[in-house]
């Protein structure tokens, strides 16, 4: 780092001025807080040496915007409800190349680099697996040198921060922001007006056009916030806008005076509302209507963003699709096929036909889902309510497509009534987005299958060229280099640092494989990352866990379908057979969950009470000598989820065959050496096919014989019930009361999921039975796998030599040249 002419602090390659960057310390402690370094809390001095790198980056950042001005590039507006990016500062350290010098820095003032970074909170901006990649996404076109905006919302409380009483789950606030975020810019020169509700009145223009006029509505401002994506050592800067809302007048001061004091600040609640929780509860109306304005709220703000930075350099509005991609990640900003034409129509002038013909080319859709509730359906009564002017365009999309498919398919009704976009009194909204986009994607080849011949397979009758897959990956530079720098350390001593921007290149780990000086290397590093988790789990949730014995872990979204039931019912199955046979030779396992549940989702949070009421028993029986430990960590996220994937021995990835799209944690374990315990279900195909089976433990029913039984109708659990004593005594557990003795009633509701027809579609919707002892022999290998140490730690390095695949620089690279086709941006370094 050296010093520029204003007093900020700038990287060079293989220059770092230490005592600079100790003074630049030091005086953001005394500008931010009146105090000297021995005065400061951990979280000030946090907020301090976060300053400091700043200013690194917004020299970085500026000179990103000088290459983008000059050279006019293609540029991709990436629109997700989520972005999980977690902590900046160490991510921001390792993409500067600095991580090793400020460490060294910081500890020379007595700083541990650790605890400073634990004082970051994790941005609450996303929730799963979509927000994740959409994170690692912008991260991969940085880094690859491709201009990218990502379009969300500054949620100011996140989804909810979980904190576990009594085994059940708590939602909390997620305070992020309580203390500032150093990393991010209020922007309000960007600000734009946002419409809900009122009517559209017609005018007939002198020109004989019609002019449609929103009025009687309320409106919001959308204030952008902006923070910085860097990439790899290559002083490219991207940008995160996320969306804050404020009221168009804070305060109404007339109302108050009349003694009207809701109208008073009735502006104030409806922005507030709009950015305060990621996925309000939609379990009633102004839940759904929260959800429905959400989305609208960013998606407009993004779209009069995007076409308002087109226009301050370019005349005709006809090139937008030369410049500008819109990436709609998931339904949830599919709403932008509607504004980007109500912008065209209404703010520009142009006829229906030119408007569709840039709206198609701009606009292409990711789906992530093969599950029918999350492609989003919005009742006609709320979505013309609120949005009438969007609405009205929707219609008029709709009936023109329906004309496309009767041209397409001549009298097959059928067609119609699965394909319209408005039709069941609902807006569907993932057809809009196919109708619109001029590109389908699905995230795993098997996922793009699936959604070919049977989810959406009308769509790819009439629009075979849409379709396309790109399997989904991660960041190598957050989830090894800097999650897991023991092991990262050792990869470039042995392959060298080019893994790092070209993941492939991991592929040389292989040639270690073989090698016991090096099995026993890499295997003490997971026993080291192991120790660390150990920790964590002892201060955060007060259990001994042996670090010799197997870490099988599953930490992802709860949800059904992802059959964590699976995972503790055969634990429960596994203590039971540890109490009849105490003599039986049994490898200590310790089975670790994390995992937030929607706050509305009845059973997902049964499911971790359970986990926990089966911990409290387990871990507390003196009997079974510590054999089984069963640990629920705590408010899953970003942060300790590095920690997480660093020390997994077994990767549980057992979703239902044909249910899950992709997966991410799925490349993260692996990456990390983890071996994967799975179905063949979304990536974990592709993933067999890099490593090979031996080094898998695959287990189930096929997605074809799962999409059979389900068309079939012809799958009976009650039949497994009945003629397997073990699965009967592991159910029977949860209605008997063994693991809630004060409520032998509280695990019904499982219980029914299972067996009973009338609570369900039909019982066990996702297969749990008819895949557990398919499951449980699987665990039976895993447990004779690891007794043999050179054969676990070759299957260990495997995963990680053969990951290349599965790295976000490789999958962004396919978006581009195959959908986006972006211009790289070449940012040179300069002395601002």
């Amino acid at each position: 780092m050296r010093v520029n002419t204003e007093g900020g602090i700038y990287l060079k390659k293989d220059v770092f001025d230490k005592e600079h960057f100790k003074e630049e310390v030091r005086d953001h402690v005394k500008k931010l807080y009146r105090k000297t370094m021995d005065e400061a809390s951990d979280q000030e001095i946090f907020q301090a040496v976060s300053y400091a790198v700043k200013d690194v980056v917004i020299n970085q950042w500026m000179e990103t915007q000088h290459a983008m001005k000059k050279d006019d590039p293609k540029v991709v507006y990436y629109m997700s409800m989520e972005f999980l990016v977690g902590r900046a500062l160490g991510n921001n350290l390792i993409n500067l190349t600095c991580y090793k010098e400020v460490a060294e820095a910081l500890e020379e003032m007595g700083l541990d680099i650790n605890v400073i970074e634990d004082q970051e909170p994790d941005p609450a901006l996303g929730n799963g697996g979509l927000g994740r990649l959409a994170a690692c996404f912008m991260e991969s076109l940085a880094t690859l040198g491709y201009g990218a905006y990502g379009c969300g919302i500054r949620y100011h409380y996140g989804m909810f921060r979980q904190e576990i009483i009594d085994g059940f789950q708590v939602e909390r606030p997620d305070d992020w922001l309580k203390e500032g975020y150093p990393f991010e810019l209020r922007r309000p020169e960007y600000t734009f007006e946002i419409k809900f509700g009122g009517y559209v009145r017609a005018e007939n223009m002198a020109d004989g056009r019609t002019k449609f006029v929103h009025e009687g509505y309320q409106a919001v401002r959308a204030i952008p916030y902006d923070m910085p994506i860097l990439g790899y050592n290559n002083h490219m800067v991207n940008t995160l806008i996320i969306w804050d809302a404020e009221p168009m007048e804070r305060f109404e001061l007339d109302s108050f005076d009349k003694g009207d004091y809701r109208k008073a600040v009735e502006q104030e609640n409806l922005a507030r509302n709009l950015v305060d929780v990621l996925y309000p509860n939609d379990n009633h109306i102004s839940g759904k209507e929260l959800r429905l304005k959400q989305q609208y709220f960013f998606v407009s703000a993004s779209v009069q963003r995007a076409v308002e930075r087109f226009k301050k350099t370019h005349e005709d509005i006809h090139d937008l699709p030369k410049k500008v991609a819109f990436q709609l990640n998931d339904t949830h900003p599919t709403v932008a096929v509607a504004e980007l034409m109500r912008y065209l129509l209404d703010e520009e002038g142009l006829d229906w036909d030119d408007a569709w013909e840039i709206t198609t080319q701009v606009c292409a859709y990711t789906n992530h889902t093969i599950m029918a509730e999350a492609l989003e359906k919005w009742p006609i009564e709320i979505f013309s309510r609120l949005l009438p002017r969007i609405y009205q365009i929707v219609e008029e999309i709709n009936r023109r497509f329906i004309l496309r498919i009767q041209e397409k398919f001549p009298g097959d009704q059928g067609k119609i009534n699965r394909m319209a976009i408005v039709q069941d009194g609902q807006v569907k909204m993932a057809h809009l987005a196919i109708a619109a986009g001029h590109s389908v994607n699905g995230v795993a080849r098997l996922h793009t299958e699936i959604l070919k011949n049977q989810e959406l397979r009308d769509f790819y009758e009439m629009f075979p060229g849409k379709f396309n897959n790109k399997t989904n990956g991660i960041t190598q530079r957050r989830f090894l280099l800097h999650g897991n720098q023991l092991l990262a350390n050792w990869v470039t001593d042995h392959i060298g640092p080019e893994w790092i921007t070209d993941l492939s290149k991991i592929e040389k780990v292989s040639l270690f494989v073989d090698d016991e000086k090096a099995q026993h290397e890499f295997m003490n590093i997971k026993y080291q990352n192991k120790l660390r988790l150990a920790k964590y789990i002892k201060e955060h949730n007060g259990i001994d866990v042996n670090p010799r014995s197997i870490f099988d872990v599953q930490v992802k979204r709860l949800h059904e379908y992802k059959r964590q039931l699976l995972n503790i019912l055969h634990i429960m199955y596994l203590y039971n057979d540890l109490k009849e046979h105490p003599e039986r030779e049994f490898y200590p396992r310790t089975f670790i969950f994390g995992a937030k549940a929607a706050a509305g989702y009845k059973n997902a949070k049964l499911t971790i009470k359970l986990i926990n009421s089966v911990a409290e028993v387990i871990n507390n029986d003196k009997s079974i000598q510590d054999k089984i430990k069963v640990v629920f960590i705590e408010d899953y996220r970003v942060s300790n989820a590095e920690w997480i994937f660093a020390a997994a021995d077994v990767s549980e990835q057992i979703s239902t065959a044909s249910k899950e799209a992709s997966g991410t944690g799925n490349m993260k374990f692996m990456l990390n050496g983890a071996v994967t315990i799975g179905t063949m279900d979304g990536a974990n195909v592709e993933m067999v096919e890099e490593v090979g089976k031996d080094n898998m433990f695959i287990f189930g029913m096929s997605s074809d014989e799962v999409i059979a039984h389900e068309r079939n109708r012809d799958y009976n659990p009650m039949q497994i019930f009945n003629n397997d004593q073990d699965i009967r005594k592991v159910l029977m557990q949860l209605i008997n009361g063994f693991y809630s003795p004060n409520n032998s009633e509280l695990f019904r509701d499982l219980y029914n999921s299972l067996l009973n027809t009338q609570c369900t579609q039909y019982a066990d919707t996702y297969f749990i039975l008819a895949d557990f002892h398919s499951y449980a022999n699987a665990q039976k290998a895993i447990e004779e796998a690891y007794r043999d140490e050179k054969r676990w730690a070759k299957m260990s390095m495997l995963n990680t030599a053969h990951s290349g695949k599965f790295s976000s620089d490789r999958t962004i690279q396919e978006y581009v040249d195959e959908i986006w086709h972006l211009d790289k941006v070449v940012v040179e370094q300069e002395n601002l």
